[in-house]
């Protein structure tokens, strides 16, 4: 039983893609989720299939301070911090990226 079960999880694993890797030569996009405690972000590629894949996923809790701020100012902390962060990617990139 226990051989199956990791056989079927390596088969997952091997066929498809849960990470990949960044292609400067492909479309980005950022996408940015704001809770009240937390800031969730992701970084995706778009693939030879036209779907979108992870490359990168962070999430951060928000300081007491952070946490009071506006919904709008906490989109814009996200948004700032990630650029920042991924600005290495980001800049030799040949499409513009979506936020």
């Amino acid at each position: 039983m226990q051989e199956k079960s990791f056989e079927v999880l390596k088969k997952r694993f091997t066929i498809e893609p849960i990470l990949v890797i960044p292609d400067l030569n492909r479309k980005m996009r950022i996408e940015v989720n704001v809770l009240d405690y937390a800031i969730e972000e992701v970084l995706s590629i778009e693939c030879n299939d036209r779907q979108w894949r992870l490359v990168v996923y962070l999430s951060k809790f928000l300081n007491e301070t952070e946490r009071n701020y506006e919904i709008h100012d906490k989109e814009m902390l996200a948004v700032n911090k990630r650029l920042k962060n991924w600005r290495y990617l980001l800049k030799g990139i040949k499409f513009k990226f979506e936020v």
